[in-house]
């Protein structure tokens, strides 16, 4: 039972069961080539070391102790992620357990209550690392917005490990947990994946329930899988899906085995490249980047079409009014009143001003401030109607491309990672890391990002698949074909610890 090579090595050093990927780890674990409770030690040990890196705001790491030695006694193999311990961004409601959306507001509310997402990870035999942290209501690109402190990307101690779940990727590289999941409104799971050399997947619109989660554009949240490499991707999706009555949005299709159909043969399928991506004073090393992305996949047999999206350059306008707009409606909740943050006043509506003054951070209060703008009288039609119409047009561009393609490759984001603090003075500047991805959020669509190479300062890039509503597999598949030609490895050095 114990005769592998590899788990020997791992029995000796316990800390190298953190560089095995989840699938390797739960097989090691129903093998019994390791218990549960070591590899949740390795994991707690490895976060109690990475405090520099700032990646959590709350540790539940005796709980995942004892949920751990209660599974090695009960030996429940059944489940998807049997025995294994995983950190969630604290954008999933967590019974018993605090969650903040990185906010003061939410700083000392405790759900009553679990998250539909959460809960199925919980049911397929995983248990709660910890809460990891994210910017405020997940609004910003950089992870610099949080009332936390901003997370640190482990390839560099200057660097944003992007954003909003930009704790579950920096968690994630760093080997802190064997897999996270986020959520993405517009690129906030894609971006820090490119940015951490890790893979992360935004499902269909639908796919995930939403119910349980803090929500920020009820229209384009949606949960997601951010681990090490395609197949564990493959797994953590299927773990997390799934229809639920609960949630108004969620939409009932059968949720697939995407790990045993996973495959690296797309020969045939054709690959949409649309040119409106091509932006201007766009870094030579994403150019050539996405054109050896190209050629991997033409060499894995894929058909390379160039297509068109004229609407994409209207995109991001129309994201930061429909979102906005959302976000100044969920949030007008947050009052003092039911849960969270209370300040004092002299009276009800000084609480009210007070309270919304002192627990919203800059980023927060900026987006509610143009959210009610745009929906005001008077301008309702001239800004949130006409966005609303654009996004149509911007889906009805996919629709008419995928009559044709399978799928459409292009870049993750914009560049790598850049320095903390570079980009919080400019809201403009910041807004553009979300370029490549925030037409895949209004128009409802998986996409996944899948590191490919390294810019000329060795800092991870990441190439985007987009696919059909609902065809996570094909993007799944074809990730698999980019991974085994470009053969990722991370290269930093462990500095924080």
């Amino acid at each position: 039972m114990k005769n592998s090579l590899l788990y020997q090595r791992l029995l000796n050093n316990m800390s190298n069961i953190s560089e095995l990927f989840l699938t390797k780890i739960v097989n090691g674990i129903k093998k019994r080539d390791f218990t549960s409770e070591e590899v949740t030690k390795t994991f707690i040990n490895n976060s109690q070391n990475s405090k520099k890196l700032n990646v959590y705001i709350s540790e539940c790491f005796d709980d995942a102790l004892k949920s751990a030695k209660s599974f090695d006694k009960k030996k429940d193999y059944n489940g998807l992620l049997s025995g294994v311990p995983i950190a969630v961004k604290d954008l999933f409601c967590t019974k018993n357990v605090k969650t903040t959306a990185g906010s003061k507001i939410l700083h000392n509310f405790i759900p009553t209550y679990e998250s539909t997402v959460t809960s199925n990870l919980w049911s397929k035999g995983a248990f709660l690392l910890g809460k990891l942290n994210c910017d405020e209501f997940a609004m910003g690109s950089s992870n610099e917005t949080s009332f936390f402190g901003n997370v640190v990307n482990p390839y560099g101690k200057q660097l944003v490990p992007g954003g909003s779940s930009g704790g579950s990727a920096s968690a994630l590289a760093a080997e802190l947990t064997p897999a996270t999941i986020g959520t993405d409104t517009g690129g906030s799971i894609r971006q820090p994946a490119s940015f951490t050399g890790t893979v992360g997947l935004k499902p269909t619109y639908g796919r995930c329930s939403r119910w349980g989660i803090v929500a920020f554009a009820s229209s384009l949240d949606q949960a997601g899988p951010m681990t090490k490499n395609v197949e564990d991707c493959a797994l953590l999706l299927q773990a997390m899906s799934g229809y639920d009555p609960k949630d108004s949005t969620s939409v009932d299709v059968k949720v697939d085995n995407y790990t045993s159909k996973l495959t690296e043969n797309v020969k045939g399928l054709k690959i949409g490249i649309p040119k409106e991506y091509i932006v201007d004073n766009m870094p030579a090393e994403i150019d050539n980047l996405w054109k050896q992305g190209i050629d991997y996949l033409k060499d894995a047999g894929a058909i390379i079409k160039n297509i068109s999206l004229p609407h994409t350059m209207y995109a991001l306008p129309a994201y930061y009014i429909v979102a906005p707009a959302e976000a100044s409606s969920n949030l007008a909740r947050y009052d003092g009143v039911k849960y969270g943050h209370r300040a004092k006043g002299k009276n009800l509506i000084e609480m009210y001003e007070n309270t919304r003054s002192e627990g919203f951070g800059d980023e927060v209060k900026r987006r509610i401030l143009i959210g009610t703008y745009v929906l005001s009288s008077g301008y309702y039609d001239a800004y949130y109607l006409k966005a609303q119409k654009v996004r149509q047009l911007i889906k009805n561009d996919f629709d008419k491309v995928f009559s044709d393609v399978d799928a459409i490759l292009t870049p993750s984001t914009p560049s790598s990672a850049f320095k903390i603090g570079d980009k919080t003075d400019d809201p403009v500047s910041m807004y553009l890391n979300d370029i490549f991805t925030v037409p895949v959020n209004l128009s409802g669509l998986p996409a996944i990002s899948v590191p490919a190479g390294y810019d000329e300062n060795n800092l991870p890039l990441g190439l985007q698949i987009i696919g059909k509503a609902f065809d996570e597999q094909t993007i799944l598949n074809l990730s698999l074909a980019i991974e085994k030609r470009a053969n990722f490895k991370k290269n930093f050095k462990v500095w924080w610890s």
